[in-house]
């Protein structure tokens, strides 16, 4: 019995040092992971940023009341095409009553101004007549009797537009008008809201937005970094989110001189004016991209930036440059534009040096087979 559990542990000792072996020589055996290499490369590069944004009309009008009253009507919808004096709606007037009762007192005392200058008349006329005061004398006096008629007529009429909204209306109806050309891209009111008049110290209601969608503009925010490197009629491509596989050729026109803060970042508006494709049509307020070139260089020496790598602690942009068979050197370099994809090198290697894909890891065998790790 003792024998045999000798040769028993005989058996597992030499099995066990057969897969211990077996497994030392297949970790050793592996092969190391191969990396390519990448050479630099001559080519143009432009530097990019990029505005988000949205295209809006260039002007909008707001058609606002001259008078105080409701809604009676409505005349045209929204997207609706009118020109100049086009009728927009129609506007009750409902006279504040404050302004009524002032255009009221005015009346009357324009009229009590008007009797007593009809009296000084009379009697300056009738001596007049008998050659007892100059003529001169009876001017100044006519003078101010036609002046106190006139008052009076001015008031009235403006008790007239109070009550009535116009001079000549039977009725207390007044017409509101389009006062340019183009499309009505809103109508916030209906018929029956009280609207307020347009004045000195109110802006008023606002019954129709009128704008020309022939022009366009491109409104958009860039970062404060990029924004002193912009100019005055640089060309912009504009992409809309709406319009897919279409960029529509535009021309900065504004850069904000003050900037706002949006989560942490200062942000400048810049507007350009859009060259429209009459095939398309663009309507208010599609959200926008704006791409603009910065910077172009022609036949630069390029690498792409997947091969750059950063130090730890200085941040200086280096490469490993091939130097034997799978043996590799560190080689700092100093880079210029960037276009995302491509990095121009200014120095540190030439256009013959191999650059190794530091990023490169051995693939994986056929199934059945193995990991190499």
């Amino acid at each position: 019995m003792k024998k045999f559990i000798k040769i028993l542990l005989v058996v597992i000792l030499i099995v066990t040092l057969f897969f211990s072996g077996k497994y030392i020589i297949d970790s050793n055996s592996k092969s190391p992971i191969v990396f390519t290499t990448e050479k630099p490369f001559r080519t143009s590069i432009e530097e990019k940023t990029v505005a988000t944004g949205k295209v809006i009309p260039e002007d909008e009008v707001e058609i606002k009341p001259q008078v105080s009253g409701i809604i009676e009507k409505i005349y045209v919808e929204e997207g609706a095409v009118v020109k100049t004096d086009d009728l927009i709606a129609k506007v009750k007037v409902v006279p504040n009553e404050q302004s009524l009762n002032s255009a009221r007192g005015r009346v009357k005392n324009a009229e009590i101004s008007l009797s007593n200058a009809k009296q000084d008349f009379d009697r300056n006329k009738a001596l007049f007549d008998k050659g007892v005061i100059a003529t001169q004398d009876f001017q100044n006096v006519q003078l101010r009797y036609d002046q106190a008629k006139q008052e009076v007529q001015n008031a009235r009429n403006d008790l007239q537009i109070i009550r009535q909204g116009s001079t000549g209306g039977a009725q207390a109806i007044t017409n509101i008008r389009a006062s340019v050309s183009g499309t009505v891209l809103e109508i916030p009111v209906e018929k029956g809201d009280q609207v307020i008049q347009s004045n000195n110290f109110n802006d008023g209601t606002t019954i129709a937005t009128i704008a020309d969608l022939n022009k366009m503009i491109f409104e958009g925010k860039v970062d404060e970094a990029e924004v002193n490197k912009l100019k005055i009629d640089m060309p912009l491509k504009v992409s809309l989110g709406a319009i897919r596989d279409k960029e529509f050729d535009a021309k900065l026109k504004f850069i904000a001189p003050k900037g706002s803060e949006e989560q942490g970042a200062v942000q400048f508006k810049i507007e350009g004016e859009v060259f429209l494709d009459k095939s398309y049509f663009i309507r208010a307020g599609y959200s926008a991209n704006a791409s603009i070139v910065l910077d172009t260089k022609d036949d630069v020496l390029v690498i792409k930036e997947a091969l750059l790598q950063f130090d730890r602690e200085t941040e200086d942009p280096y490469v490993e440059v091939k130097t034997g068979e799978q043996e590799f050197e560190r080689r700092d370099i100093e880079i210029g534009l960037s276009d995302g994809i491509n990095v121009e090198i200014l120095s540190g290697v030439t256009e013959s040096d191999e650059i190794k894909v530091w990023s490169k890891t051995e693939p994986m065998k056929k199934e059945g087979e193995e990991n190499q790790n």
